[in-house]
């Protein structure tokens, strides 16, 4: 039992849930239950975040064109992923509240450069990924006050909300989705939603459960658009399968 202890407390149960599970063996305590939900999806959302925009990576890749992604997007993705990092380290919020946003920065990051690159920009590219990790660092020292980082969350959700607008309208205009990975951005919707509930269970803060809402919202009508325009080819597709003819 100590064992088990040890395992579970305090990273994914607190002590008095550990004894109302496994002293007192009340398995049906409610608020015991939606904090070990909470914790289990919570690891659940990390783990999955870890591979969640590889499928998109690995289209753009495959494709050799990021036709159809807008680096606009992009850049105020990158601007509410980096707002709630920095948000949650400073309020010393549990890794499993926010961890999904570290590996959603890195992967998005990733889109960034692939974007200017494969745009015939690599020195863009390669300027794109070197000031944002220095105004990351900036961000996260003790120079910035407290009041701005709240205000950089704050500044989240209308850049969630431009983000996917943008990225809905080029859909639009398009007239299809071009190389937006199915996978990824169904995986992103389902993942904003559990979201709603962990942040509201491990961390109380309801800026950050009113930022999972707004992103839950867009990021359906990304999914939505998806499903709409599922069997519309892209330019580029069309160009592939004639050349396989």
């Amino acid at each position: 039992m100590e064992a088990i202890r040890t395992v579970l407390v305090p990273g994914i149960l607190p002590e008095r849930c550990y004894d109302e599970f496994f002293l007192n063996y009340n398995l049906l305590h409610v608020e015991c239950l939606k904090l070990l939900i909470s914790k289990i999806l919570g690891i659940g959302i990390i783990v999955g975040s870890v591979m969640v925009k590889v499928p998109q990576i690995m289209k753009i890749v495959r494709s050799g064109t990021a036709e159809g992604l807008s680096f606009q997007s992009v850049l105020l993705e990158l601007l509410a992923l980096s707002g709630t990092m920095v948000y949650s380290i400073t309020h010393g919020f549990p890794f499993s509240s926010w961890g999904e946003v570290l590996f959603l920065m890195i992967q998005t990051l990733i889109i960034g450069f692939l974007i200017q690159h494969l745009g015939g920009r690599t020195t863009l590219g390669v300027l794109f990924l070197g000031v944002y990790f220095a105004i990351v660092g900036v961000l996260l020292s003790p120079v910035i006050p407290m009041v701005a980082v709240t205000v950089l969350q704050a500044t989240n959700m209308p850049a969630v909300i431009i983000s996917r607008l943008i990225q809905a309208v080029t859909n639009y205009r398009n007239g299809h989705t071009g190389q937006l990975s199915a996978v990824t951005v169904s995986l992103l919707f389902l993942g904003s939603l559990a979201r709603i509930f962990t942040s509201v269970q491990e961390t109380g803060d309801p800026l950050m459960a009113l930022t999972f809402i707004v992103s839950s919202s867009c990021n359906g009508l990304i999914f939505a658009q998806l499903l709409y325009y599922w069997n519309v080819s892209s330019a580029g597709d069309k160009k592939k399968k004639k050349k396989r003819n």
